[in-house]
């Protein structure tokens, strides 16, 4: 079974940058890193409030980055014009609420299809490639292809925070089944969220994912052992080293 593709989240590291307004650490300089260990894919989410990533970064990233560029946005006009502007490899669609510290669940692709599928369109006709961020849910697969999409990611928060084997065992069969459901009917399917070195092993069975976009364990590994090691540990236990 070929091993998936890693893609490295670094809004934390702009995270940390913004905590106190100065010009470091560099996100830029830690996607050239996490590429230079081995990671296929640098993933940012420039956000409506611009708390972490700034437009800077994914102006700089466009031109810097060999590897592939994935902008995690929502589908708003603003930023379906910001992804026109510097077209990224992958734009995935998520939804975004202010006030919330992390991304807290999946799109709800079937109840705004209309929006999303013009939204999907638009990306597509400036030559983007379109995922979109969904819940373990087979009618949520189902309308992602409705509207076009490419890929999907499947939101992995709930596997994450699974308090007990059969919480968790439960939450992988959901994954499982979108898994299949996805790969059946066409779309690439990616996972993400709530990932990290121990729990990301489990879902490695699944071979319909082929992408994981992982980002806070790896960025909070690196405080110990340095940015490169962290992915390379990371890539590791994705070829089943660990």
């Amino acid at each position: 079974m070929k091993r998936p593709r890693l893609g490295i989240n670094v809004d934390h590291v702009a995270t940390l940058r913004q905590a106190r307004g100065t010009d470091y650490p560099d996100p830029v300089a830690a996607a050239l890193l996490v590429l230079q260990a081995g990671a296929e894919q640098v993933t940012i989410h420039l956000r409506e409030d611009r708390r972490h990533i700034q437009d800077r970064d994914l102006a700089v990233l466009r031109k810097v980055v060999t590897g592939h560029l994935n902008l995690e946005m929502a589908a708003t006009d603003e930023m379906v014009g910001i992804a026109s502007q510097y077209k990224p490899h992958t734009s995935t669609l998520v939804p975004e609420k202010r006030k919330e510290l992390t991304t807290e669940g999946g799109l709800d692709v079937c109840q705004g299809q209309k929006k999303i599928k013009k939204v999907v369109e638009k990306l597509k006709n400036e030559g983007i490639r379109v995922s979109l961020f969904i819940d373990p849910d087979l009618e949520q697969v189902r309308c992602s292809q409705d509207v076009g999409a490419d890929a999907i990611e499947i939101h992995t928060g709930c596997y994450a925070e699974a308090l007990g084997r059969i919480e968790q065992k439960r939450e992988f069969v959901r994954i499982a089944k979108a898994a299949r459901e996805g790969q059946e009917i066409g779309l690439e399917v990616a996972a993400g969220h709530g990932l990290h070195y121990k729990n990301v092993a489990p879902l490695l069975a699944l071979s319909e994912i082929v992408e994981y976009n992982i980002g806070h364990s790896i960025i909070a590994r690196a405080i110990f052992v340095g940015i490169e090691k962290a992915v390379r540990e990371m890539k590791d236990v994705l070829a089943g080293g660990k």
